[in-house]
Protein backbone atom coordinates (compact mmCIF):
# COMPACT_ATOMS: atom_id res chain seq x y z
CA UNK A 1 0.00 0.00 0.00
CA UNK A 2 1.49 3.44 -0.79
CA UNK A 3 1.02 6.51 0.84
CA UNK A 4 -0.85 9.64 -0.18
CA UNK A 5 0.75 12.35 -1.20
CA UNK A 6 -1.79 14.79 -1.39
CA UNK A 7 -4.92 15.17 1.22
CA UNK A 8 -7.63 17.24 0.19
CA UNK A 9 -11.18 18.41 2.13
CA UNK A 10 -12.40 16.39 -0.76
CA UNK A 11 -10.61 13.65 -0.15
CA UNK A 12 -11.15 13.21 3.37
CA UNK A 13 -14.99 13.75 2.83
CA UNK A 14 -14.35 10.62 0.42
CA UNK A 15 -12.25 8.74 3.14
CA UNK A 16 -15.03 9.59 5.93
CA UNK A 17 -17.54 7.75 3.59
CA UNK A 18 -15.70 4.96 2.86
CA UNK A 19 -14.50 4.55 6.59
CA UNK A 20 -18.11 4.22 7.69
CA UNK A 21 -19.47 2.27 5.58
CA UNK A 22 -20.04 -1.08 6.36
CA UNK A 23 -20.57 -2.37 2.75
CA UNK A 24 -19.00 -1.06 -0.41
CA UNK A 25 -20.43 1.92 -1.69
CA UNK A 26 -21.16 2.70 -5.09
CA UNK A 27 -19.59 5.85 -6.81
CA UNK A 28 -23.10 8.13 -6.86
CA UNK A 29 -24.13 7.66 -3.35
CA UNK A 30 -19.88 8.69 -2.44
CA UNK A 31 -20.72 11.64 -4.28
CA UNK A 32 -24.44 12.65 -3.29
CA UNK A 33 -22.85 11.67 0.78
CA UNK A 34 -20.53 14.02 0.25
CA UNK A 35 -21.74 16.95 -1.78
CA UNK A 36 -18.74 16.68 -4.13
CA UNK A 37 -18.76 16.92 -7.73
CA UNK A 38 -18.53 13.92 -9.70
CA UNK A 39 -15.54 15.19 -11.25
CA UNK A 40 -13.92 15.31 -7.68
CA UNK A 41 -14.76 12.05 -5.75
CA UNK A 42 -14.13 9.79 -9.40
CA UNK A 43 -10.04 10.60 -9.48
CA UNK A 44 -9.82 10.59 -6.03
CA UNK A 45 -11.69 6.96 -5.85
CA UNK A 46 -9.18 6.15 -8.92
CA UNK A 47 -6.13 7.52 -6.93
CA UNK A 48 -7.36 5.54 -3.90
CA UNK A 49 -7.51 2.70 -6.22
CA UNK A 50 -4.10 2.87 -7.71
CA UNK A 51 -2.49 3.38 -4.08
CA UNK A 52 -4.10 0.46 -2.98
CA UNK A 53 -6.23 1.98 -0.24
CA UNK A 54 -9.35 0.78 -1.92
CA UNK A 55 -10.44 -1.56 -4.38
CA UNK A 56 -13.56 -1.72 -6.51
CA UNK A 57 -16.01 -4.11 -8.21
CA UNK A 58 -18.98 -3.80 -11.19
CA UNK A 59 -22.36 -4.84 -9.96
CA UNK A 60 -23.38 -7.91 -11.35
CA UNK A 61 -26.48 -8.08 -14.17
CA UNK A 62 -29.74 -6.50 -12.11
CA UNK A 63 -32.86 -5.93 -12.45
CA UNK A 64 -33.21 -2.19 -12.29
CA UNK A 65 -33.06 0.30 -15.07
CA UNK A 66 -30.07 2.39 -15.37
CA UNK A 67 -26.24 2.22 -15.72
CA UNK A 68 -24.33 -0.69 -13.68
CA UNK A 69 -22.96 0.73 -10.51
CA UNK A 70 -19.33 0.29 -9.75
CA UNK A 71 -19.32 -0.36 -5.69
CA UNK A 72 -15.84 0.80 -3.50
CA UNK A 73 -14.92 -0.52 -0.09
CA UNK A 74 -11.42 0.53 1.91
CA UNK A 75 -8.99 -2.34 2.65
CA UNK A 76 -8.90 -3.15 6.27
CA UNK A 77 -5.14 -2.21 5.66
CA UNK A 78 -6.47 1.44 5.48
CA UNK A 79 -9.26 1.73 7.66
CA UNK A 80 -6.35 3.11 10.49
CA UNK A 81 -4.37 5.05 8.05
CA UNK A 82 -7.72 6.84 7.11
CA UNK A 83 -9.10 7.37 10.19
CA UNK A 84 -5.47 8.48 11.07
CA UNK A 85 -5.39 11.10 7.77
CA UNK A 86 -8.91 11.97 8.98
CA UNK A 87 -8.18 12.64 12.77
CA UNK A 88 -4.89 15.04 11.46
CA UNK A 89 -6.69 16.72 9.21
CA UNK A 90 -9.64 17.97 11.44
CA UNK A 91 -7.40 18.77 14.35
CA UNK A 92 -4.97 20.85 12.08
CA UNK A 93 -8.70 22.73 11.21
CA UNK A 94 -9.50 23.40 14.68
CA UNK A 95 -6.07 25.10 15.31
CA UNK A 96 -6.24 27.38 12.14
CA UNK A 97 -3.61 25.61 9.84
CA UNK A 98 -3.65 25.03 6.14
CA UNK A 99 -5.91 22.00 4.66
CA UNK A 100 -2.82 20.82 2.95
CA UNK A 101 -1.56 17.76 4.80
CA UNK A 102 1.84 15.99 4.18
CA UNK A 103 1.85 12.38 3.30
CA UNK A 104 0.14 10.01 5.37
CA UNK A 105 0.74 5.92 5.53
CA UNK A 106 3.80 3.62 4.24
CA UNK A 107 5.26 3.08 1.26
CA UNK A 108 5.30 0.05 0.30
CA UNK A 109 3.47 -1.17 3.63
Amino acid sequence: MERLSRLTPATIDVLKVLVAAEDPVWGLQIVKTTSRPSGSVYPILDRLESLGWVSSAWEDETPRHGARRRYYQLHEEARELAVAAITTFENKQALGHSPRMRPVGLAGA
